[in-house]
């Protein structure tokens, strides 16, 4: 048995965000708290072996493809009742956008692509993390993280907010090493999304830090030149995680996507008792 933990908040048309590698669903707390305040739904999912995730009957795979991922979020989606929503995703969480909308685009009313890459891996982005996911495996995530910390986030967030990195830090020590490595080689071997992405065409909001190392502006401006009804905005004194960085600024780009994207009908809940509140169990 495979548990997956979720926040299901609010009342309205329904949000998904997909939360990045190595973190967990509350890197989305800024936007779960303003998004339901402001009429929507906002479901933010665990994604399998981070957060809450717990496997029972198995132990992390030894490779999770991001079909496996975005599989997980739709058997939660169809639990909770929920057919049509705006779907969100920062860095592999992008991607896993990017996938979900090849396997089921009809379900997706608008996305949200944050700080993400739309092509496949080189040969050395894919040594690059099979030796990655080796050194987790070898050593745990502690000296990974604090090593990535300061791209993860600007230095200057991490001086000017020092909960917010000591969050960011948090989440990445709290991941498992097996899991974090078995994401990493499933993304070496994932496709290529450049030639989907003029296939996107409902409404889609790009988003990147101005100083985001890892997925830099021109990578967000390749997606944004090629999918046909994008909007892209670039996030000033951000790194890799724009929307913890500057969550006001973030959070006031997606809410005027928002607000223009045409009304859909809003996901009916399931009675309380029928499903619990925290996960979901297959």
């Amino acid at each position: 048995m495979t548990s997956i933990g979720y926040d299901d908040e609010g009342a309205g048309e329904a949000l998904v965000l997909i939360h990045g590698h190595p973190f967990d669903r509350s890197m989305w707390r800024p936007q779960t708290d303003h998004f339901r305040r402001a009429g929507w739904r906002v479901i933010v999912p665990d994604l399998r072996g981070y957060g809450e995730h717990h496997a029972a009957a198995a132990p992390v795979t030894e490779k999770t493809t991001l079909e496996t991922f975005v599989r997980d979020v739709v058997t939660l989606l169809d639990r909770l009742g929920v057919e049509h929503f705006v779907l969100g995703g920062l860095s592999m969480g992008g991607q896993i956008a990017m996938e979900f909308h090849r396997l089921f685009a009809a379900r997706i009313r608008g996305m949200l692509l944050a700080d993400t890459f739309a092509g496949a891996d080189t040969e050395e982005g894919r040594a690059v993390r099979r030796a990655t996911a080796d050194r987790l495996l070898r050593e745990g995530m502690s000296g990974y993280a604090h090593e990535v910390l300061t791209t993860m986030v600007s230095p200057r967030t991490v001086e000017a907010r020092p909960d917010v990195a000591r969050h960011v830090l948090e989440m990445m020590t709290g991941t498992s090493p097996a899991a974090a490595a078995a994401a990493l080689r499933g993304r070496a071997e994932r496709r290529d999304y450049t030639d989907l992405l003029p296939h996107i065409t409902v409404p889609t909001l790009v988003v990147v830090g101005e100083e985001d190392a890892f997925t830099p502006v021109r990578d967000a401006e390749l997606i944004a030149d090629r999918v046909p009804h994008s909007t892209l905005r670039v996030i000033a004194r951000a790194a890799h995680l724009p929307n913890l960085e500057q969550p006001a600024e973030f959070n006031a780009a997606l809410a005027e996507f928002l607000g223009s994207l045409p009304p859909g009908s809003p996901a009916p809940r399931p009675p309380r008792a029928a499903l619990p509140p925290a996960q979901w169990a297959s």
